[in-house]
């Protein structure tokens, strides 16, 4: 009886671990899912839907020494509208996110590798440049942005 109860005490366990773990994976792919449907919904000009994935709450950080980063951190989705994206959209011709290749992490963060391609009004210049974006996940809501970006690279296109 005992050797009995001890083999369903070690089922139970490890039937406990396999669906902790199998409902993390879960989550964390519903993550990338996210990201991904907000990089789409961005890719075809649907920003309503990029900021309806953002928590009110977003804490939104430029890379440092671009020149949007003046207003970090931007706070709730009408900081990231008004300070990142409508002055992406003013200051440039085009400018269009290539090659995205999304990394499932832990801490529900998913790290988006990918390019800018992008040509400013200002100069007529393009630039080209390399860029992460890590992004923090909570209840199926953007908590965090961080992005790291070549801004050497762009500073040389704007000026």
């Amino acid at each position: 009886m005992k050797t009995t109860l001890k083999k369903y005490s070690l089922l139970i366990a490890l039937i406990a671990i396999t669906s902790c773990v199998f409902s993390q994976e879960i989550k964390s792919n519903q993550n990338v899912t996210i990201i991904d449907g907000l990089y789409k919904a961005f890719s075809a000009g649907d920003i309503p839907s990029v900021l309806g994935a953002m928590d009110a709450s977003i804490v939104w950080n430029e890379a440092e020494s671009n020149a949007l980063s003046d207003g970090n951190p931007y706070i709730g989705p009408d900081a990231v509208l008004n300070g990142v994206f409508a002055r992406v959209g003013a200051n440039h011709e085009y400018f269009t996110l290539e090659n995205i290749q999304l990394h499932n992490m832990d801490n529900n963060q998913v790290l988006a590798t990918l390019r800018y391609d992008a040509k400013v009004k200002k100069t007529g210049k393009t630039y080209n440049a390399q860029v992460a974006h890590l992004w923090t996940l909570k209840d199926g809501k953007v908590i965090a942005f961080q992005q790291f970006l070549d801004t050497k690279k762009v500073a040389e296109a704007e000026n």
